[in-house]
């Protein structure tokens, strides 16, 4: 929301909070990658103690710098995007997902398309899935 002063809220999904610490807690991190820079996603982030690069608009890009750097299997990386803009770190991944409201050629491109809306709960059912599955 953007209010006439133009001072901008996101509302955020608290389960998703608790999906994250819980996946951490099985060994797996995750970490944010964002076109967008916006005090609110820091502060989310900072919140969820998850990492973040803003102001990113070739993510494909900054995941293969960022994956090299850390000597991850990009076989192993699941990525989670909505919209066009995510759609080249798709075939990066071992696992592309779109949210549930995705723009269509995120959801064609994707591997799995989540029941969720982005920013509804769609991060804590991932992490509820892989959960199940560790």
């Amino acid at each position: 929301w953007v209010d006439e002063t133009g001072r901008e809220s996101v509302a955020a999904n608290r389960s998703d909070s608790m999906g994250i610490a819980m996946l951490r807690e099985t060994g797996i991190n995750s970490m944010v990658i964002s076109k967008e820079v916006n005090p609110v996603v820091t502060a989310r982030c900072n919140k969820m103690k998850i990492p973040v690069m803003q102001g990113i608009d070739d993510k494909a890009g900054v995941l293969l710098s960022y994956l090299k750097e850390k000597g991850m299997n990009p076989e192993n990386v699941i990525f989670v995007g909505n919209d066009i803009n995510d759609v080249p770190c798709f075939s990066i991944v071992g696992c592309a997902i779109a949210v549930g409201d995705a723009q269509p050629v995120a959801l064609r491109s994707a591997d799995l398309v989540l029941k969720q809306r982005g920013g509804h709960g769609a991060v804590r059912e991932l992490c509820d899935l892989l959960i199940s599955r560790s």
